[in-house]
């Protein structure tokens, strides 16, 4: 299968096929989803908490960021790579923000991703001016848990919906060739794909987008700190896991492994 770019993610979009992204954080998972056929992998600041134990994305550094966008572009060869902006990475100026995204990118990214609408305009617009693509993240963005009072679905009112809207224009009109549309009404979401003319990546925000993207460990039914209403769990891979260290340390305390066909 040839590499995916940017140009037949936008292809994809104006062919209606939808666009399959999912999160890795390793070269091991990247290399296994590339082989499945995914369109594009997300090295996302989810890392914090399904990685790194942290109760949010707020602790992820720009090394973390880096060591994992490496990792990832070293397992996958086909998929297109993009590698979330860390909190206060992007938001001090814009120049410093070039200098971040273009950190990941030598890490082995090919494109950014970062969160907000008309407030980040000039910074993804500056980013974008140096070369660097550019994909935005509007609705309920997870860096601003704490303005927003917690992981709460947005554009519930009609003040919201027309912001969250002017937001989106606003991602498109600075430079980002695609969006993520997270935790919106359904409806919304699909007013937002239909009025922009670059991709849509919806994760809690209905079938209308014009691609959806999961975390791995939620998809894959690893983690169980919380199930979010919009996962769907297309495995549940944490029993088999366990059974099998279980079976591993049971015959280690017994004796059984390793045998004389494990033993040199």
């Amino acid at each position: 299968m040839k590499k995916t770019t940017i140009v037949d993610i936008a292809r994809m979009k104006a062919e209606g096929r939808r666009i399959v992204m999912i999160t890795a954080y390793d070269a091991l998972f990247a290399k296994i989803f590339d082989e499945a056929g995914v369109d594009v992998i997300l090295v996302g600041d989810s890392l914090g908490q399904v990685v790194l134990g942290l109760p949010n994305t707020l602790g992820v550094t720009m090394e973390d960021m880096e060591r994992h966008t490496g990792a990832a572009a070293r397992g996958r060869k086909r998929a297109y790579l993009i590698a979330d902006m860390p909190f206060l990475s992007f938001q001090v100026s814009p120049q410093e923000a070039i200098r971040n995204a273009g950190r990941l990118l030598q890490a082995g990214a090919e494109a950014v991703k970062l969160e907000g609408g008309r407030n980040v305009e000039a910074v993804i617009r500056a980013i974008a001016a140096s070369d660097i693509p550019v994909m935005g993240h509007v609705g309920l963005t997870p860096q601003s848990i704490h303005r927003m009072g917690g992981y709460r679905v947005q554009g519930k009112t009609d003040v919201q919906k027309e912001r969250l809207m002017d937001d989106a224009l606003a991602v498109q009109e600075a430079g980002a060739f695609a969006v993520v549309l997270e935790g919106m009404p359904a409806d919304l979401a699909g007013e937002i794909t239909e009025r922009l003319a670059i991709p849509t990546i919806g994760i809690g925000a209905g079938p209308r987008c014009d691609g959806q993207v999961l975390v791995m460990q939620d998809l894959l039914g690893l983690f169980d700190e919380f199930r979010p209403k919009f996962v769907k769990r297309f495995a549940e891979m944490k029993k088999p896991v366990q059974d099998a260290v279980r079976a591993y340390a049971d015959e280690v305390r017994e004796g059984k492994f390793p045998g004389r066909e494990h033993s040199f």
